[in-house]
C-alpha cells in the first residue's frame, strides 16, 4: 500500500498572506488564493480561456492567447522553463482590451524556443497559473534542383513504399533503365530507413497508397505499432508540413483518423494543387510515402439520366477529354466493380466509358457517378414498374432491351479528341526535335546520366501474330518513359544525329528480322556489331543503306542471333537487344480434347483445362464471346506454368458461348476456342396469341414460339385453362412443337376463359405464357332486377333489397351491381364494382351522410358483365328512426375523494335530440356544477368536490318519443381518521376481547368498517385477523407464554387509516390468575346475549351488503337469520358465518327483493336472544314501490291502464 502525498505550497507569499489552493472551472488551471476571506464584489484570479498547446513549423508565427478574469484586473505576465522572454525580438506580449485577450507572438518561430510556457494571472487576493507546450519542427532542407542526368530524390521516397508490382512503373516514369543497380541501391536505403523507424515504431504493415473515394475525398492508410503512443505525428507535402485535424467534429481540409493500430489520412475537397508526395513522419523519422497525381481529365460528355423499366438494363455513357484505363463508377455512394449486376466497359482508345446495370429493379434506382480524378458527374436512374395486368403477381419476363445512353455519336466525339490528342502530341515530339538540336548545335546538351541510366534503345516491338515483328517508336511510348528510357544518341559534331534509334525487338525462331536505325544525313556510312563483333553481310545477314536509314536484315532467325547489337557512325552510337524465341503451341491432342463444347445444365458449374508446354514470360487470358474473363465473382482462374484451368460456377444460360484461351508471350499469341453450352427449361412461349376462331362451342389459339429453346429441342406445348371467377386450372392437352396451335371445343355459351401455355423440352417445362380473357361466342346480358325496397335506415346506414330480374339472360346470375344517386342530382355512382358482385339480394349502404336523400337502383351480373339496371326506388333519407331515449350501460354509483373533481358521464341513444336535465336529491343542481352535452352524451363536472357534495344525481332525458331517467349516487368522503384507545380485557383463558373507541368519522360514513392486525413474539410479523367489522370490539385466540400487540384500522373507500396501537400483551402482565390448588367449581354455561347488535344498511342497488353481529353464550348458540321473518339461512343468495361468536350475512348484489327486517336469533339450552334491523335499498322509485304493495291484486283492465300511464309519468322502467 502507498499513499499519495499532497503537493506543498512553496510559492512565497508576502506577509499575513496564506496560500489555499482552489480549483477552476478550466482544466489545468492552478490557484492560490493569498486571503482566507475575499471581499464581497472581489474575486482571485482566473482563466476563462487558457493557451493551447502549440505544434508549429519553423520560421511561421507562433502565437498563445489567454482571458483572465478577477477584481481587481489582474496583472499578466509569461515566462519558460528554459529561458528568458525579454528579448522583444522573440517575444512580443500584448493586450487588446476589445476581445480581452493577452497574447504573446513569436514571430519566425525558431527550433531553441520550443519550451514549455506559463502564464501567470495576479492581483492582491491570488494568483492563477497555467502552462502551455511550444513545439517547433524543424523544416526540412529543400531538395536543391534536378541537374541533367540526374534521378530526383523523390524517386528513391517512392519506391521505399511502393509495392514491387510498381517497380517497373516508377521506374519508366523517373527513366531508371539499370533495374540492378536500382535494386541493390533501394536494398540500402530501406535498411538505414528500417534502423531509423525502429527507434519509435513497433511494426508498420498493411500500406494502401492515396485513391480518390466515392465521396470525393482522397486517403490512405497504414497499420503503425507505436512505441511510445504520445510520439508526434506530422504530415508532409512536397516536404511542407500541413496542419491536420483529429477532432472529428473540426472541420478541416486534412483529417488524420486513429482506430488502434490503424491511421487514416483523408483529404477533402480535391483541387489539382493538392498533388504531390505525401508523408507521414513520426518525430523525424518518414514512416510512409505515397505520391498522389491528379490526371488532367474533364468530361467531354457527361452521364445522362436514365429511365428504365423493370427487369431491363440501363446504360450510363460518358466521354473523357484525355485517355484514362479506369475510372470510378460509383452507384448510391458505393463503388461498383465488374460483375453479374455491373458491365463496365472502356473503347481501345481509353475515351469510352460505360456502365450498364443489368435486370433493373425497384431497388437499383438512385444516383449514380462517374469519378475521374477529381473530377466527377451524375445523373438519376429511375425505374419504373411494369404495370401490365397481366403479370400481377408474376414473376416478370426478363428483358432484352436496353435504356439510357447519352443520345450522341460517341465515337465520333472520341475521334475528333483522339485526332486533336495526336496532333497535340506530334507538335511537342516536333518541339522537343527541335530544342535538342538547338542545345546540340550549342554544345550545351547532355544526352545521358553518368550512374544508372541506361544507353540501351527503349521499347519492345512485339509481333501478335508471330510471323513478323513490329516496332514500338519513341513516339508510341507512353509520355513519360519516352523521354528517359529512348536510345540517348551520342553526338560526333554538330552535324551528326540519330533521327532514329535502334528498339529492342523481339525474334519469332526461323522468321526474318529487321534492325533500322535513321541518322540525321545520308553522308555517313555506319558500322554494326553484335554482343562487341563487327558485322558484315554473311551468314544469314544482309547489312544495306537506304538513303539516310540504315538496315540490318536477318533472313531466318535462330538462337545464335540474340545478342546486343550496336549501330555507331563516327562517334554516334545506338543499341538494342534482339531476343529469338517460339510462339506458343499447343498439343494437337489437348487441342482436340478442348474444342469440344462442354454441355451442363442451368446452376451447374463448367470447367475447362488445357495442358500446354511451359515457358517464360507467358501470358494467360480466357475470354468468352470476345470479352476477357476475369478472376472474381463466379469465375475462378488457375494458372500454372504447365496448365491453365478455368472454372464458372452456378452457370446460367445467359453463360452459353464461345470459350476462347489465349497463350501470348513476346513472340505472339495461340489461340484455342471450345464452346459452353448451358442447357435450361424453354422460354415461354412468344404472344400475341392469335383467336382464330371463337363459337359458342369452340374456342381455336394460335402462337409464336418460344424465344429460347433452353439449349434443347422443344418437343411439344401442353395447354391448360381456367374458367374466370375460378381457380381451377383444367390441362386440355398438349401439342407437337411444329404445330403451335389449338382446338378447345368443351366451351360454354358466354363464358370468359383463360389459357397457360408451356413450352416443353428434354429439361422440362417453362413458365407459362397466359393470355387475356377470351368469351365463347357473344354476349348475352340478364334483365333488370326489380326496384331496391328501404328494409331499414338511420343516418349512418340505409338496408336495401331486392328481387332478381325474370329474364337471366340463360347463363347464372353471378351478382349484383347497386348504384346511387344523391338528390338534386344526375349521376349514378357505384357501390361496388362487376369484379366483386354482390352475391345476395340485399345489401347495407353505408356510404351515406345524415339528413341526405337518395335514390337506389341494381343490375344483374353474369358471366357476360352486368345487364340494364333496375328503374329507381324511391328516395331514402338517411336519419335515425324515432326513439325514446336509452342509457347505455350507466354506473349507478361512484366514490371521490374530496378535493378531487367529480365528473359523471352519461351516454345514450335517441331520436330526435332529447332534452337533459341534472337533479340532486330530487332538487335542481347548484349554478357552479358544470353541465356539458354532447351528441350521445351529457357530462356532469364538479371542479373541486367536498363531502356535501355527496347525494343521490339525476338525469332526465325527454324526447317526443318519451322520457328516461337514471339514479347515480355519488359518495365524497376522504382517507378515515384513526379509531380511538385500544384496551384489551382477558375473561376467558385463550381468548381476549378486544375494545376501542370508533373513528370520528364514522357518523359521517356509514361505509366505514375496521380493520385489526396482530403481531406475536412467536412470529414476529403482523398479520390481518379480522375485516370489514362494524362494531368496536372483537375476541382474538391467544397463546399463553407469548406476546402479543394489536392495531386497530377504519377503513372506508378510500382506504386505511392510520392504526391505533393496542398496550403489550405479554406473559406477565394482564393475565387472569388461575389456583390450581384451591379446589373451586367453575361454570361457564350461560344463556345467549346480543353483544353488539345489528346496524340499520341503506346500500344502493345493485352494491354489496355486510352485516354483522356478535353474540356470546354457553354452549355455543345456534343462529338463525330471518328476512320478514323468512328463514334465510339454506337461501344461497345469502353467505352467511359465525366464527368466534362473530355472525356475518353478505349480500354480493343488493335487488329490490333484498330490502325489509333482517332478525338475527341466537338459541342455547339456557335460553335465548335476538336482535333486528331494517336494509333499505336505495334506487327504488315510485313505481317499483307501487308494484310491491300492489303485488297478487287482482284488477280490472282500467285500473291497469291508470297504473301503467303513473308509471310512465314516474319515469319508471316497470311495465
Amino acid at each position: 500500500m502507498f499513499k499519495i502525498k499532497k503537493s506543498k505550497i512553496n510559492e512565497p507569499t508576502g506577509t499575513g498572506q496564506v496560500g489555499i489552493k482552489k480549483r477552476s472551472k478550466v482544466p489545468g488551471v492552478m490557484i492560490t488564493q493569498f486571503v482566507e476571506e475575499i471581499p464581497e464584489g472581489k474575486s482571485h484570479p482566473d482563466f476563462t480561456r487558457k493557451p493551447i498547446a502549440l505544434t508549429i513549423q519553423e520560421g511561421k508565427l507562433a502565437v498563445f492567447k489567454a482571458i483572465v478574469i478577477g477584481e481587481p484586473a489582474p496583472t499578466v505576465t509569461w515566462t519558460r522553463n528554459n529561458g528568458d522572454v525579454s528579448d522583444p525580438q522573440k517575444y512580443q506580449m500584448k493586450y487588446d482590451p476589445v476581445s480581452r485577450e493577452h497574447t504573446i507572438e513569436m514571430p519566425n518561430v525558431s527550433p531553441d524556443q520550443g519550451d514549455t510556457y506559463k502564464c501567470f494571472a495576479s492581483n492582491e487576493f491570488g494568483r492563477a497559473m497555467v502552462t502551455v507546450m511550444l513545439n517547433v519542427i524543424r523544416v526540412r532542407p529543400k531538395s536543391e534542383p534536378k541537374k541533367d542526368g540526374e534521378i530526383d530524390p523523390k524517386f528513391w521516397e517512392i519506391l521505399l513504399s511502393a509495392d514491387k508490382k510498381d517497380y517497373e512503373r516508377i521506374c519508366a516514369e523517373y527513366g531508371v533503365t539499370d533495374f540492378r543497380w536500382m535494386l541493390k541501391k533501394l536494398n540500402e536505403l530501406k535498411r538505414e530507413r528500417e534502423e531509423e523507424q525502429a527507434q519509435f515504431v513497433k511494426s508498420i504493415s498493411n500500406l494502401k497508397h492515396i485513391e480518390v473515394q466515392a465521396n470525393g475525398s482522397a486517403q490512405f492508410e497504414l497499420d503503425m505499432d507505436l512505441i511510445d503512443p504520445s510520439s508526434r505525428i506530422f504530415i508532409f507535402k512536397d516536404g511542407e508540413m500541413i496542419p491536420y485535424s483529429k477532432d472529428l467534429d473540426m472541420e478541416m481540409k486534412h483529417e488524420l483518423k486513429q482506430c488502434g493500430k490503424k491511421y487514416v489520412f483523408t483529404i477533402k475537397d480535391l483541387l489539382p494543387d493538392d498533388a504531390g508526395l505525401y508523408q507521414i513522419d513520426v518525430e523525424d523519422v518518414t514512416m510512409f510515402s505515397t505520391d498522389f497525381k491528379i490526371p488532367m481529365i474533364d468530361f467531354l460528355v457527361k452521364i445522362q439520366e436514365v429511365k428504365a423499366k423493370e427487369r431491363e438494363d440501363a446504360v450510363f455513357e460518358c466521354v473523357l477529354s484525355n485517355p484514362f484505363s479506369k475510372i470510378m463508377w460509383v452507384g448510391k455512394n458505393n463503388p461498383l466493380e465488374q460483375g453479374e449486376k455491373y458491365d463496365i466497359t472502356v473503347s481501345e482508345d481509353k475515351l469510352i466509358h460505360r456502365l450498364v446495370v443489368k435486370d433493373c429493379m425497384q431497388v437499383d434506382k438512385g444516383i449514380y457517378a462517374a469519378v475521374a480524378g477529381i473530377k466527377s458527374c451524375n445523373a438519376w436512374l429511375i425505374v419504373e414498374a411494369d404495370d401490365d395486368p397481366n403479370l400481377r403477381g408474376k414473376k416478370k419476363a426478363r428483358k432484352t432491351t436496353q435504356a439510357g445512353g447519352s443520345g450522341l455519336d460517341l465515337q465520333k466525339i472520341a475521334q475528333e479528341q483522339q485526332s486533336k490528342l495526336q496532333k497535340e502530341r506530334e507538335e511537342k515530339i516536333a518541339a522537343a526535335k527541335v530544342e535538342k538540336a538547338e542545345k546540340s548545335d550549342t554544345g550545351g546538351g547532355s544526352n545521358s546520366a553518368s550512374g544508372p541510366v541506361s544507353d540501351a534503345g527503349s521499347g519492345s516491338g512485339v509481333s501478335d501474330t508471330g510471323k513478323g515483328l513490329t516496332e514500338k517508336t519513341p513516339e508510341d511510348m507512353p509520355p513519360a518513359a519516352s523521354t528517359d528510357t529512348g536510345t540517348k544518341p551520342k553526338v560526333e559534331d554538330e552535324n551528326v544525329l540519330i533521327a532514329k534509334g535502334l528498339t529492342d525487338i523481339y525474334a519469332v525462331r526461323g522468321q526474318p528480322a529487321e534492325l533500322l536505325c535513321k541518322l540525321n544525313t545520308d553522308k555517313v556510312d555506319g558500322v554494326w556489331s553484335k554482343d562487341g563483333e563487327k558485322l558484315s553481310s554473311e551468314g544469314g545477314m544482309t547489312i544495306s543503306k537506304n538513303g539516310d536509314t540504315h538496315i540490318l536484315k536477318i533472313q531466318s532467325c535462330n538462337d545464335s542471333h540474340s545478342g546486343q547489337y550496336q549501330f555507331e557512325a563516327k562517334e554516334a552510337k545506338s543499341e538494342a537487344m534482339v531476343k529469338v524465341g517460339d510462339v506458343p503451341e499447343f498439343d494437337e491432342d489437348e487441342l482436340h480434347k478442348f474444342s469440344k463444347p462442354v454441355i451442363i445444365k442451368v446452376g451447374q458449374n463448367a470447367s475447362f483445362k488445357m495442358v500446354y508446354p511451359p515457358s517464360e514470360s507467358l501470358e494467360i487470358k480466357w475470354f468468352k464471346d470476345g470479352i476477357e474473363l476475369m478472376d472474381g465473382g463466379g469465375v475462378k482462374i488457375l494458372r500454372e506454368p504447365a496448365h491453365t484451368r478455368l472454372l464458372m460456377r452456378d452457370c446460367l444460360r445467359s453463360d452459353s458461348g464461345e470459350i476462347k484461351l489465349q497463350l501470348k508471350n513476346p513472340f505472339g499469341v495461340a489461340e484455342a476456342t471450345s464452346r459452353l453450352i448451358v442447357v435450361d427449361r424453354p422460354g415461354p412461349p412468344q404472344g400475341p396469341v392469335d383467336l382464330i376462331e371463337s363459337s359458342s362451342s369452340v374456342i381455336e389459339l394460335k402462337w409464336n414460339p418460344s424465344a429460347d429453346d433452353g439449349g434443347s429441342a422443344i418437343t411439344n406445348y401442353i395447354i391448360e385453362r381456367q374458367q374466370v371467377g375460378q381457380s381451377l386450372w383444367k390441362k386440355l392437352g398438349d401439342v407437337s412443337a411444329e404445330r403451335m396451335s389449338f382446338r378447345d371445343r368443351n366451351v360454354s355459351h358466354g363464358r370468359n376463359y383463360i389459357y397457360r401455355i408451356y413450352a416443353e423440352n428434354p429439361e422440362g417445362l417453362s413458365d407459362p405464357f397466359e393470355t387475356e380473357h377470351i368469351m365463347a361466342g357473344t354476349l348475352v346480358f340478364p334483365g333488370p332486377p326489380a326496384p331496391p325496397v328501404l328494409v331499414s335506415a338511420t343516418k349512418t346506414c340505409i338496408n336495401l333489397e331486392w328481387a332478381p330480374p325474370e329474364d337471366d339472360g340463360g347463363t347464372k346470375i353471378l351478382g349484383y351491381l347497386l348504384e346511387k344517386r344523391k338528390k338534386d342530382t344526375s349521376q349514378w355512382v357505384a357501390l361496388n364494382s362487376v369484379n366483386e358482385p354482390i352475391e345476395a339480394e340485399k345489401y347495407a349502404v353505408r356510404d351515406v351522410t345524415e339528413g341526405s336523400e337518395y335514390e337506389f337502383r341494381v343490375s344483374a351480373i353474369n358471366v357476360s358483365g352486368a345487364g340494364e339496371p333496375s328503374k329507381p326506388s324511391a328516395l331514402i333519407c338517411a336519419k335515425n328512426p324515432n326513439m325514446r331515449p336509452q342509457f347505455k350501460s350507466p354506473e349507478d354509483f361512484m366514490v371521490v375523494r374530496a378535493g378531487n373533481s367529480v365528473r359523471i358521464k352519461i351516454n345514450y341513444e335517441a331520436e330526435p335530440i332529447p332534452e337533459i336535465k341534472w337533479l340532486k336529491d330530487d332538487e335542481p343542481i347548484s349554478p357552479w356544477i358544470q353541465v356539458v352535452n354532447g351528441e350521445g352524451m351529457s357530462q356532469l363536472v364538479i371542479p373541486s368536490s367536498k363531502r356535501s357534495d355527496s347525494g343521490f344525481y339525476t338525469i332526465i332525458a325527454k324526447n317526443s318519443s318519451g322520457q328516461a331517467s337514471f339514479d347515480i349516487e355519488v359518495r365524497v368522503t376522504d382517507e378515515p381518521k384513526r379509531p380511538g384507545p385500544v384496551e384489551l380485557e382477558q375473561v376467558v383463558h385463550g381468548k381476549l376481547i378486544i375494545t376501542w373507541a370508533p373513528s370520528p368519522d364514522q357518523e359521517l360514513d356509514d361505509r366505514l368498517h375496521y380493520m385489526i392486525a396482530e403481531h406475536e413474539s412467536n412470529t414476529r410479523i403482523w398479520r390481518t385477523i379480522a375485516d370489514r367489522l362494524f362494531c368496536t370490539t372483537y375476541t382474538a385466540n391467544i397463546h399463553s407464554g407469548r406476546e402479543y400487540h394489536f392495531r386497530v384500522y377504519a377503513k372506508n373507500d378510500m382506504g386505511l387509516s392510520e392504526p391505533s396501537e393496542s398496550p403489550t400483551w405479554g406473559i406477565n402482565s394482564n393475565r387472569v390468575t388461575f389456583i390450581p390448588n384451591i379446589p373451586t367449581m367453575v361454570t361457564f354455561e350461560r344463556p345467549p346475549s346480543i353483544l353488539v347488535p345489528l346496524k340499520v344498511h341503506t346500500p344502493p342497488k345493485g352494491y354489496q351488503c355486510y352485516m354483522t353481529c356478535a353474540v356470546r353464550g354457553n354452549p355455543t348458540p345456534h343462529i338463525t337469520w330471518y328476512l320478514n321473518d323468512i328463514c334465510i339461512n339454506s337461501n344461497n343468495n345469502y353467505f352467511i358465518t359465525n366464527a368466534c361468536g362473530i355472525c356475518s350475512m353478505c349480500i354480493l348484489r343488493v335487488g329490490a327483493k333484498d330490502g325489509g327486517e333482517y332478525k338475527v336469533v341466537a338459541v342455547n339450552s339456557f335460553g335465548r336472544a335476538e336482535c333486528s334491523t331494517k336494509l333499505k335499498v336505495k334506487g327504488m322509485g315510485i313505481g317499483s314501490v307501487i308494484l310491491k304493495s300492489i303485488k297478487g291484486w287482482i284488477m280490472h283492465p282500467c285500473q291497469i291502464w291508470s297504473l301503467n300511464l303513473i308509471l310512465l309519468l314516474s319515469g319508471s322502467s316497470e311495465p
